[in-house]
């Protein structure tokens, strides 16, 4: 059976043939997003929209709001103040355990693997979040053979790339199609980094949403289709692959690299 092919690559496909390019839905839609972590006022009116099998990456300095923004998304932060909306749904006064039931799997800078259980443990322990489209076991064993290899290791004693493999695939189970990644290279191997790279290569194929915060730039840059730049709790800059080019003096100044 013929596999069911991303809405962006369906519109690229109409595209190359001459149709004009259907545009996908909005799988998530964010205006004049506020958020607070107690008393402090982080992010200051955020906007910006992904669409249905797109890859976007956040960008900016530490402490411009990027993870944050991902946090508000969850609803993991304190108070919350604006719109988002998740596959049409406005999700800024749902709690965090009924976020995830709209399909939305985040995961973590620090991973969040439970030290005490089994790798394979740890991949079944979160519930599905819908009734059908998770990915199974031997699935995510096949994109992850290090996982199968150390399926009965106990979480304290996978490497930090093999933890970052286990969380991620502790997602795909649940049936999330929205992937919410927080600087998922960070302090791995070059080999594991790649490994990771084209598992968002084969993700955004099968028609998976994902937006990343990445300070590698070097690992975002040729995987994402659209870019937002964060600074100070806003965004500054948006722009997509096609205009990476273009815009390098203007990165250098955002970003200072």
């Amino acid at each position: 059976m013929e596999r069911t092919r991303s809405p962006v690559a369906l519109a690229d496909a109409a595209d190359a043939a001459g149709a004009a390019p259907v545009a996908a839905p909005l799988a998530l839609e964010i205006r004049d997003l506020h958020a607070w972590y107690g008393e402090s006022h982080v992010l200051h009116g955020v906007n910006l929209e992904v669409r249905a099998g797109e890859v976007v990456t956040l960008l900016g300095r530490n402490g411009a709001g990027r993870t944050t923004t991902l946090r508000a998304v969850m609803g993991l932060t304190g108070a919350r103040r604006g719109s988002i909306r998740i596959q049409g749904v406005e999700a800024i006064d749902t709690p965090a355990h009924r976020i995830a039931h709209l399909g939305v799997g985040y995961c973590p800078e620090e991973r969040g693997i439970y030290a005490s259980l089994t790798c394979l443990e740890n991949l079944m322990l979160p519930p599905r979040v819908a009734s059908e489209g998770g990915m199974s076991v031997e699935e995510i064993l096949e994109m992850f053979p290090n996982l199968r290899e150390r399926a009965a290791s106990p979480g304290m004693r996978l490497s930090g790339g093999e933890q970052q493999m286990l969380a991620v695939g502790r997602i795909l189970r649940t049936g999330a199609r929205i992937l919410l990644l927080d600087e998922i290279s960070e302090g791995l191997a070059p080999v594991i980094v790649r490994k990771l790279a084209d598992m968002v290569r084969t993700l955004r194929a099968r028609g998976y949403t994902i937006v990343m915060v990445e300070q590698n730039f070097r690992f975002a840059a040729p995987l994402a289709d659209r870019f937002y730049v964060l600074e100070h709790g806003q965004v500054v800059d948006a722009f997509a692959a096609a205009q990476l080019a273009t815009r390098a003096e203007r990165l250098n100044e955002l970003l200072g690299v």
